[in-house]
This record gives structure tokens, sequence and C-alpha cells, in this order.
């Protein structure tokens, strides 16, 4: 933990998470277990409370010792059971037949920051789920939940022990495994297809595993300018999404 920052978890370990999307998107989902909730006055006015939740008044400085250091709480905080975990085959079988919502998968991708990020846009681009290893991504947290400003609620975070073995499973479900990385000969334009597609993602810098690029159907790139080597993954990520929602149009 870096010098000066405090833990977006209580001393119990459950999840901390803040600010008005977040929370709000928490409060709203029947399958979130809010435990506690400390607010502002003026924050809680706004607010309305699921039954059998109570309200303990703080003052904005007070929440501020709550969470991670200059962070906007902006006068919200609640504490939270992470949400039940779903199997990768019970998402492929409820996914709709529309070959216009993408599927993120993605390898190592640890920034918390990042993968809040990509969980905002898959939720505006309507994608059916996000997929990353247990091990090797951030566990569900206050900074992934303020990122992805209310998303965590509404996409589907599938946790697999073997993303190898996941692409296998999604390949078998029809999907059609693009794995994104700046040294492919074709672009991702070219790669889409009609079929449902799955995008798959390595971390910045490092990029997809030699064993992951493997059991993807083929490699494209984003044609980007040369004066840039490489995007952000989240950046990279939104716009591979809206390609896939807009093909056809």
């Amino acid at each position: 933990m870096k010098k000066g920052h405090r833990p977006s978890k209580s001393k119990g370990g459950l999840p901390r998470f803040w600010g008005k999307h977040a929370v709000y998107a928490a409060l709203d989902n029947p399958a979130r277990n809010v435990r506690k909730l400390w607010a502002t006055r003026e924050a809680a006015a706004e607010i309305v409370l699921p039954d059998g939740l109570t309200i303990s008044y703080a003052e904005a400085a007070d929440l501020g010792r709550m969470v991670p250091k200059d962070t906007p709480h902006q006068g919200l905080v609640i504490e939270i059971d992470p949400l039940e975990d779903m199997w990768l085959a019970d998402l492929l079988h409820e996914a709709e037949d529309n070959p216009n919502r993408p599927l993120i998968v993605l390898d190592q991708v640890t920034d918390p920051h990042n993968v809040g990020a990509i969980f905002r846009s898959a939720a505006a681009f309507n994608a059916i789920g996000v997929v990353t290893q247990d091990r090797h991504a951030p566990p569900e947290s206050g900074t992934v939940a303020k990122s992805a400003s209310g998303a965590l609620e509404s996409v589907p975070w599938i946790r697999v022990v073997n993303l190898s073995r996941a692409l296998e499973e999604i390949a078998e479900a029809g999907f059609w495994r693009i794995g994104l990385s700046g040294h492919a000969d074709s672009n991702l334009a070219e790669a889409i297809g009609s079929a449902k597609v799955a995008i798959v993602m390595g971390a910045e810098g490092e990029g997809l595993r030699q064993n992951v690029e493997a059991h993807c159907d083929l490699i494209a790139k984003l044609p980007i300018s040369a004066q840039m080597e490489s995007l952000n993954v989240s950046n990279a990520a939104a716009i591979a999404m809206y390609a896939i929602a807009t093909r056809g149009e």
C-alpha cells in the first residue's frame, strides 16, 4: 500500500464503495447486500433507503478518513458484501443471441482504475459481461466501483481459474475470439466478421500471454496513428466495443 493511502475495506475485510454513482447503483441493486451506510446530512437527503438499512450521519472529513486519501466520496460511503459468483457457463447460456453484444476477456489486467473504466464502457455498449482470472485481477473494491460509475451492479463479472480453458468454453458457445495486439497485421474492423465476438485484452506493456493468444481465433489491432505506440487498455476496450456494437450500420 502506498504511503498515506488508506484501505477501501473495513476492519472486517468487507469492501467499501463511495461516490454517488457507485452508492446509488448498489442501493438500487436487489442482488447487493449493503451492510452499512454513512452519509452527510446533505447527501442523505437525496437517498431512498432500502428496507432495513439506516444511515449513520457523519461529517465530510470523517468520511474522508474512511476512504483512500484525496478520494471524492461526495458525502456517501457504504460497506457491502461482494456479489455472488456467477459461472461462465450460466452467463453464456443466458446471453441473448445478439452478435452486437461483445464479451470482454481481460488477461491479467490488474489496475483497478482500468478495470473499472472497462466496466463502465461495457455497460455503455451493452456487453454481455467481463471475464477475468480470479488471481490476476483486482477484487471488488471502492476504486473499481468508483471508476465503473455504477456498472459493477449491471455488468456480470466472471472470475475463472484458467483463462485458456475459459476461452475454449467461449468458443464452444459460438464466439469469435479476437485478441487485441499492436503487433497484429489485421485491423479490428477487418477481423470482426458477423459472429458473436469476445475481445481478449492483455495488460499494458506485457500484452497477451502466449497461451492466451494461442486460444484466440485471430489477433487484430486498432488503426491508431504512428505518432502513438499504444492506447490505455480501457480506451482500447471502449473503441473495440464501439466497433462491435455499430458494425453493419
